[in-house]
């Protein structure tokens, strides 16, 4: 009942909310005497906090309507070219000029942890004047009808090779935190068929493939609690007038408290600078707060199937770096990837995937060859720094870009391999 007393507290808030964003228009605007003095521009400021936090914040949108290729801008598009009930592929398609040649093609797969795909809009717009680039682009649970079916683990993995093989070969894909464990298992049952549309190359960014190197506080939550607990206290039912009506979920608005507790005072700092920014009419700083908080605020649900699996996987059991990760029902195997790429990329200060859990891919992948591997931390980063922000647009990006292109393989032979128990030959 929780979700649902949730629902009818922001719907009971509406009026009010709405009284509020009125009530601002009327203290802002500039033919108000009041709108000119402390008094008025702090009851302006008040009203949009109380707006502000009552508010349901709706998906963003990535908004790059260009880049720039040399020293040319150029338009982009952004299209669906490939779509399931629980996710959309987009292509950023860019107006390339002509005889710039032909750049690497990179898949963005975006967590599905709470946010939207939006929250990586930087590290699309970084990539787009060097890459041709795809993310994807999950869908909020609660809008996917229970006749679409369940979506898990299994199902993720499935969905990462079912958009390999649209994109075809020599297809590169960067992983950004909680997909680094599905990105990899898909990397690995695909080179043990065989498949030629593997990935070229797999970066892997703050991902937590081996939770039991420096945890974190996240770690240390589903370390603490079983499965059960976590079955009994935040999975709930979408509520009625929503299209997933009745589809079990983690709920977005859990996720976000789960979020926002973790640094509250920073959040609480963060608020309070808003507010005497509003107040001395201060708009510049007022704007980048309303822009980060914006995207920060916009959650979705996750499939509970989905969210249980990899608590119990990633976090409880550790499956993949013992060896025990399974996808429809067979072993997944690391030790067949021999043909893809590895760059593992890592944050000195985050505090969602310790430092050398995302390495630990290194170790489990052990027969890609020495010349095909590189590991980078980046100083002065946390998590959120590994994917966004100037140290990622200066000092990641390019390390990203240069490896992909390294390790292109149009050209270049494909090494065949039988497994046979875990081990190559």
């Amino acid at each position: 009942m929780f979700y649902q007393l949730y629902e009818l507290n922001h719907a009971a808030m509406a009026p009010y909310r709405a009284m509020a964003d009125v009530m601002r228009l009327a203290y802002a605007n500039p033919l108000n005497p009041l709108s000119q003095t402390p008094w008025g521009r702090t009851m302006a400021a008040s009203l949009e906090m109380f707006e502000r936090t009552t508010r349901r914040y709706g998906k963003p949108s990535f908004d790059l309507p260009e880049t720039v290729i040399g020293e040319r801008s150029v338009a982009v598009r952004e299209e669906v070219v490939w779509s399931r009930p629980f996710c959309d592929l987009l292509h950023f398609s860019r107006n390339v000029p002509n005889g710039h040649g032909q750049d690497p093609r990179i898949l963005i797969v975006a967590p599905m942890s709470g946010h939207y795909a939006t929250l990586l809009r930087g590290t699309v717009e970084a990539l787009l004047p060097s890459a041709d680039v795809y993310i994807t682009d999950w869908i909020d649970a609660r809008m996917v009808p229970m006749t679409d079916g369940t979506f898990d683990f299994d199902d993720y993995v499935d969905y990462v090779i079912g958009m390999l093989h649209f994109l075809g070969p020599d297809t590169h894909v960067v992983a950004v935190c909680q997909p680094s464990v599905p990105v990899l298992a898909a990397a690995a049952v695909m080179e043990e068929a065989n498949d030629p549309l593997s990935p070229a190359s797999m970066t892997l960014m703050g991902g937590p493939i081996d939770t039991r190197i420096n945890p974190t506080a996240v770690n240390q939550l589903a370390k603490d609690k079983p499965l059960q607990w976590f079955a009994d206290n935040v999975i709930m039912n979408v509520p009625w007038p929503q299209p997933g009506f009745m589809r079990p979920v983690y709920p977005g608005f859990l996720q976000l408290s789960g979020f926002m507790s973790m640094n509250l005072d920073k959040h609480l700092v963060a608020h309070k600078e808003f507010f005497m920014h509003l107040v001395k009419n201060d708009g510049e700083p007022a704007e980048k707060h309303r822009d980060f908080y914006d995207e920060y605020l916009a959650v979705m649900d996750m499939t509970a199937e989905f969210y249980l699996q990899t608590v119990d996987q990633v976090f409880i059991k550790h499956s993949l770096p013992k060896g025990e990760l399974e996808h429809r029902g067979r072993l997944v195997n690391p030790a067949a990837i021999r043909n893809v790429a590895l760059l593992t990329v890592e944050g000195e200060n985050d505090d969602i995937s310790g430092v050398g859990q995302t390495k630990a891919a290194q170790t489990i992948c052990v027969n890609i060859p020495e010349n095909m591997r590189m590991h980078y931390v980046q100083p002065d980063v946390g998590h959120y720094g590994v994917f966004n922000g100037s140290r990622f647009r200066k000092e990641i990006a390019p390390r990203i870009i240069n490896f992909v292109r390294e390790h292109a393989r149009s050209g270049k032979p494909v090494v065949k391999r039988v497994i046979k128990g875990g081990k190559s030959t």
